[in-house]
């Protein structure tokens, strides 16, 4: 059947055993070991770009499939029993029901997670103490050195020992890598499962409470916040645990002179948590507005952003500084107090070189420690929110009983609903009994109630009393269609089995057949997001063709007739709302402000203000006499809707056939040709490197003077750390040789000055590099902001609607992000890792000449690999950065969408379908994992290698080499194999985070809008007439179109008052999107007070123009900024705006008035009072032409005459043109222009057009 909804299939889903498995199950330990398995994978990413199809899939027990149900099961498990240890449960005072406990999650996550958790912890431990062997058995060969024994043996040993203990050291470090990685991300995905699954089960109180945003926010901030705590989460007791070691091995060293050094450590850890805090502290502000008004308030946001950035990189240059002194100051301390304590005491090679390397170990979890223990106390706010929205209350189910028995579909007895458990009741002592297959219309004025009715029969408002019951399954049409991001054919089965008979007389009952052969692949062509690449009436057609198709038992229908013009409108109804239609057997409920329809209805409910104030059928109520009677003779009748009326009668019932709505085959064509247009551009995977010209973009705004001082300053301090360790080494050797301690302590004396001298010359630079480096990267945030920002908002409007908004915010947001903070810092370290190597090799072949025969292989085997994996890898985090935008973008349009999604009861296959997308993403992020496990291996191995030849070479040297020179060398190559990891991995960085600044500069390369200011500019006051001509206007959408506008040629009067009217595709919104150069002319032109519109700049054109748009437009804020979002304008001239609205009442009923907060979207609002806050935003502004693009659609009767008086009398000086459907909002106008494929059918008087009976009424 067509109802029948699919269960967990999906388009993405496959079994197991059809993929391409992981083989690391079924692999020798070798392979395991050493990842050659994905080997392959890196060989094929060298040969071409790696695509989606060319990764391995999941381990079975790492998927979404399997991590979700098994941490939900955990979650259940804890929130049923903090409830049940609640003694004391409270309740909500309105509702009398207990209100919901927060309950904590990592209770949780530690029962799913725990045994993962240990493993990586115990793993965690043997690296910690395989790091501190290497310098004991570094110690032990000086010492075997030192002895001048005649056979070297022994230190031949050490050698192979110290290879040993590295490799080792390398697979089990990239053990620990792969797992530690792995639970974090299980553990994302659990709890994104868990907020998914929540988003759709939040009561309506709650939902009140968080934005779309702050809930995608949850997903996107707070739960990757918990996921790098999980990575970074060993670090809290390794860090102590390891500086404890070192502690432990310098006292065997040094003695209690290292006591000397802990207190230094204490006295500067602190300061550097402190730094290290701050500077977690950046806060990235979203931009939501691109409209050219707002470009100024968006750079003074981006200025205090900017502020923050810069204290930022002064801090972290202060953090820096701590960090890289911190081993110093603890080595001088030690050193000064070692020599104190006794005056024999003297360093040999022994003590210095393995004091140094335990001090090189220490700098690692000084670093992690402080940004540890910051970390944890920003994830426990991430923590808070996601436990306090994880908590909040569900929708209630017994809001309303769905499984009532008896002949009544719908059945109120004083039932009373509120949207907020605190607030008062929206509707009041509802008494309602509808029959089965009965058709209800529901009628009203603008906030009375209508919209709130279909909600609660839903169960989606929280009832406070009485009894409500349902029956049967439902399907809900919104009074704003939501359409989802998929073919049409996939909006309209929504997850239901394809019955193609039936989809074909539920695609011409909806008048959607004309659509198909509109769009490039008819009903396989893909929607954009939110519907942007159809218009409202094909949205609102498509969301009814949805609930037809569905098959249920119950509809509601939200003024699904509006956003239609009246012929489809009479079409719709007899087709498929009617009793002639394909739903007449069903139980239908219809909020209209159609009274025409009014007498083919079973059952007409009237609604004042949440109350139902009269009920029957329509003969039942005009016979009452009363409020419905007197609503009837003052907006229903009338000579002019008797004239339509009987015209609609006359018409030949041929003529409204679908065959009429076909275009002519030459429109076919054109739309056909036109793909484009009506397919949404997906977010592009760059492939292959990244082009140095972006690098060059990049350097060229961070200051060519800043990049050279950063090069000088990172040169100076790392070849000053190298002078410190030679002079230690220079120390000790001529420490050997002397014999009176007079001398002994004047070198000593001598030595730890210049020591200490270098010490303060390294900080000094450190602090010059960071400092330098903080004012390049702000002179590149602020440049590159600005060219972005200047280049997107001078994009053309058709570039919004074929790019999904997302893609635009995630410049802003995310690409920015990269350029503000990450981008400088991999710069920073890549550039740090290259002089480390490049030093660390210098002072190995200094020390040893012969290292240099083993540098070139190695290094032609470093290059290979790096060559490899850079190509693959740059392609594979690609491909994870492309495949997390799915998943916000699902949840967003779920968000949107959950009262259709609960009324329809999809839950569980949007749940399956959200599992889908963080699937994909897993399986690249698995491959990613994999992909730096392989790298880490391999370029460790080249690192073991080559501490081990240092330690072989310095053995060849035999006596020509003193031990000191011997402890600096392979101190050093100690050092070598985080070095080279770092370098090859920043290196891949740059390349792949290098696509950020590509995205960022990529609009400065697309086609623009013309000047916003000319030279020539129209006079003050202009324009003060109001007359608009069109002199064989043509317009076309792209120049390998054919036209869209066709020889327009009219001329308004002054202060004429013209509609414009025509079937969809006519041209009516085209002819509007020309007035404001949103289209620019093919040929012809506009001429507005004798100024053609395209010799002047856009911005004196859209400034004098006005218009009252079809989709009401709100922003987050209050209803004054939301009035007048430039401060403009007094309180008295807002309400006076308000008044002429008919909004004045109902504002002062609201507690906090014109500081009323409007929720995002205006959704506390109805559809019908955001038009009429925009009419009070278009009065506030007036100007001498005014276009009405279906301002009044989502109007009743009533209102819409209240406004359209209010419009004639405010605007009677004014040029007004009016785009609408309904024939009563154009018949008063002056002269009337019918639109049809582009060309001018008919232009004159409303009476003239109606006597001719030719296109105009059914039009």
């Amino acid at each position: 059947m067509p109802g029948e909804r699919r269960g967990v299939s999906y388009l993405g889903r496959q079994p197991f055993g059809k993929k391409k498995c992981s083989p690391e199950e079924s692999i020798s330990l070798y392979s395991k070991l050493t990842y050659s398995w994905f080997s392959s994978i890196i060989t094929l990413g060298f040969k071409k770009p790696l695509e989606r199809q060319d990764l391995f899939e999941l381990n079975e027990s790492d998927s979404a499939y399997l991590v979700c149900p098994v941490f939900e099961k955990q979650w259940r498990k804890q929130h049923f029993k903090s409830a049940k240890e609640t003694k004391v449960p409270i309740y909500n005072d309105v509702t009398k029901k207990p209100v919901a406990q927060k309950t904590s999650l990592l209770l949780p996550l530690w029962q799913t997670f725990k045994f993962l958790l240990i493993n990586v912890a115990a793993l965690k431990v043997v690296t910690d103490i395989l790091a501190f062997t290497s310098p004991q058995i570094m110690k032990e060969m000086i010492l075997q050195y030192e002895h001048h024994s005649d056979s070297y043996s022994n230190c031949y040993r050490y050698a192979l020992a110290l290879l040993l203990v590295v490799v080792l050291q390398t697979l089990i470090h990239q053990v620990y890598q792969r797992l530690n990685f792995l639970t974090g991300v299980k553990i994302k995905t659990a709890v994104v499962g868990l907020v998914y699954r929540k988003a759709l089960t939040l009561s309506s109180s709650s939902r009140q409470k968080y934005t779309t945003g702050e809930i995608v926010n949850l997903m996107s901030s707070d739960i990757q916040q918990l996921m790098d705590l999980s990575v970074n989460l060993n670090l809290l007791w390794s860090a102590p645990f390891q500086i404890l070691l070192t502690i432990v091995f310098l006292w065997q060293e040094l003695g209690p002179s290292v006591l000397t050094g802990v207190g230094v450590l204490l006295l500067v850890l602190p300061i550097n948590a402190f730094f290290a805090a701050k500077v977690q502290q950046l806060k990235i502000l979203k931009l939501y507005a691109w409209e050219p008004s707002y470009q100024r308030k968006i750079l003074e946001i981006r200025e205090r952003e900017i502020d923050v950035l810069k204290s930022n990189g002064y801090l972290t240059t202060v953090s820096m500084l701590t960090l890289t002194c911190i081993p110093f100051l603890v080595s001088l301390a030690t050193f000064g107090v070692y020599f104190v304590l006794d005056e024999e005491n003297i360093l040999t090679a022994a003590k210095v070189f393995t004091s140094i390397s335990l001090f090189n170990i220490l700098r690692l979890p000084l670093f992690d420690l402080p940004m540890v223990i910051s970390s944890i106390a920003q994830t426990k706010v991430s923590l808070s929110r996601l436990e306090d929205f994880l908590s909040s209350e569900d929708l209630y189910p017994q809001n309303i009983n769905s499984n009532c028995t008896g002949d009544h579909a719908v059945k109120f007895v004083n039932a009373s609903f509120c949207w907020e458990k605190i607030g008062t009741s929206t509707l009041n002592k509802l008494n309602l009994e509808i029959p089965e297959g009965s058709l209800v219309a529901v009628v009203g004025q603008v906030g009375a109630g209508k919209s709130s009715l279909l909600s609660a029969i839903l169960g989606e408002m929280e009832r406070t009393e009485g009894t409500a019951e349902r029956k049967g399954s439902v399907a809900y049409v919104s009074q704003q269609a939501w359409i989802q991001n998929a073919t049409l054919q996939e909006n309209i089965l929504f997850g239901s089995e394809l019955s193609q008979l039936f989809y074909e007389r539920v695609l011409e009952a909806c008048a959607l057949l004309p659509d198909l052969d509109q769009l490039p692949i008819g009903d396989q062509t893909e929607i954009g997001e939110r519907g942007v690449n159809i218009s409202g009436g094909q949205k609102q057609r498509v969301s009814l063709a949805r609930a037809v198709y569905s098959n249920a038992e119950l509809y509601l229908l939200d003024d699904p007739l509006s956003a239609v013009d009246v012929h489809v409108g009479k079409h719709l109804f007899e087709k498929v709302i009617g009793s002639t239609g394909l739903l007449k057997h069903k139980t239908r409920v219809l909020v209209t402000h159609n009274l025409t329809l009014l007498p083919q209805m079973d059952i007409i409910v009237v609604m004042e203000d949440g109350r139902i104030t009269e009920i029957g059928s329509y003969k039942e109520l005009l016979s009452k006499g009363a409020d419905f009677a007197e609503l009837l003779l003052t907006f229903g009748g009338g000579k002019e809707d008797e004239e339509i009326s009987s015209v609609l009668k006359s018409c030949p019932k041929d003529n409204i056939k679908m065959k009429d709505y076909i275009l002519p085959k030459k429109m076919e064509q054109l739309e056909n040709k036109n793909k484009s247009l009506f397919s949404m551009k997906k977010e592009k995977v760059a492939i292959g490197t990244v082009k140095m010209s972006v690098i060059s973009k990049y350097l060229q705004a961070f200051g060519w003077s800043w990049m050279w001082l950063t090069i000088v300053a990172y040169l100076g301090q790392n070849a000053v750390a190298i002078g410190q360790n030679m002079w230690l080494s220079t120390w000790t050797t001529e420490a050997k040789h002397i014999k009176d301690v007079v001398e002994w302590k004047h070198l000593r004396n001598h030595k730890l000055r210049i020591y200490g001298l270098l010490g303060f010359i390294q900080g000094l630079l450190v602090c010059c590099g960071a400092y330098v480096l903080t004012r390049g990267s702000i002179c590149a945030s602020r440049a590159l902001h600005r060219q972005m920002l200047h280049n997107v908002l001078r994009l053309p409007l058709q570039y919004f609607e074929t790019n999904p908004v997302g893609q635009i915010i995630n410049r802003f947001t995310k690409d920015m992000f990269i350029v503000d903070i990450r981008f400088h810092y991999y710069l920073r370290t890549w550039l740090n890792c290259t002089l480390d190597v490049v030093g660390t090799i210098l002072v190995i072949v200094f020390a040893s000449p012969l290292f240099i025969l083993v540098v070139a292989p190695l290094g032609y085997m470093y290059f290979t690999i790096q060559r490899y994996y850079i190509a693959s890898s740059r392609q594979i985090r690609r491909l994870t950065g492309a495949s997390q935008t799915p998943i916000f973008s699902h949840f967003s349009e779920t968000l949107l969408g959950v009262s259709t999604i609960r009324a329809y009861g999809c839950q569980e296959r949007f749940i399956d379908q959200n599992k889908d997308v963080v699937n994909e993403n897993l399986v690249c992020f698995y491959n990613n994992v994999i992909s730096n496990r392989w790298l880490a291996i391999r370029l460790e191995f080249l690192g073991n290698l080559m501490v081990f030849f240092a330690a072989l070479f310095t053995m060849f040297a035999g006596s020509k080499m003193d031990s000191a020179t011997m402890g600096l060398a392979i101190s050093y190559a100690l050092n070598i194999t985080q070095s080279l990891n770092f370098w090859v991995r920043k290196a891949c960085e740059i390349e792949t985070n290098g696509v950020s600044i590509e995205r960022v500069c990529e609009y400065a390369t697309i086609d623009k809008e013309a000047s916003w200011i000319l030279s020539k500019r129209p006079p003050e006051g202009w324009p003060n007439e109001g007359v608009i001509q069109f002199v064989s206007y043509q317009a076309r959408y792209r120049s390998d179109l054919d036209l869209a506008l066709r020889d327009i040629s009219f001329q308004s009067q002054r202060e004429e008052k013209i509609g414009i009217i025509g079937r969809t595709g006519a041209g009516k919104s085209t002819l509007t999107n020309c007035l404001f150069r949103i289209l620019e002319k093919a040929g012809g032109k506009i001429i507005i007070d004798g100024i053609d519109i395209a010799t002047i700049g856009l911005h004196d054109l859209r400034g004098n123009l006005n218009i009252i748009p079809q989709d009401p437009v709100l922003f987050s804020g209050t209803l004054q900024f939301n009035l007048d979002p430039l401060g403009k304008y007094s309180d008295l001239e807002l309400w006076e705006a308000l008044g002429l609205c008919d909004l004045k009442n109902f504002v002062q009923s609201l507690p906090r008035k014109l500081l009323h907060e409007i929720s995002e979207g205006g959704e506390n609002l109805s559809v019908g009072q955001r038009q009429l806050v925009c009419l009070a935003r278009a009065l506030l502004r007036k100007t001498k032409v005014l276009i009405l693009d279906e301002a009044t659609a989502s109007l009743d009767i009533e209102t819409d005459n209240v406004v359209q008086a209010t419009i004639r009398k405010e605007f009677h000086n004014c040029t007004i043109i009016t785009i609408a459907h309904r024939l009563q909002s154009i018949m008063d106008s002056d002269r009337v222009l019918v639109l049809e494929s582009g060309r001018i059918a008919e232009f004159d008087t409303p009476d003239r057009l109606l006597q001719k009976k030719e296109l105009f009424p059914h039009t």
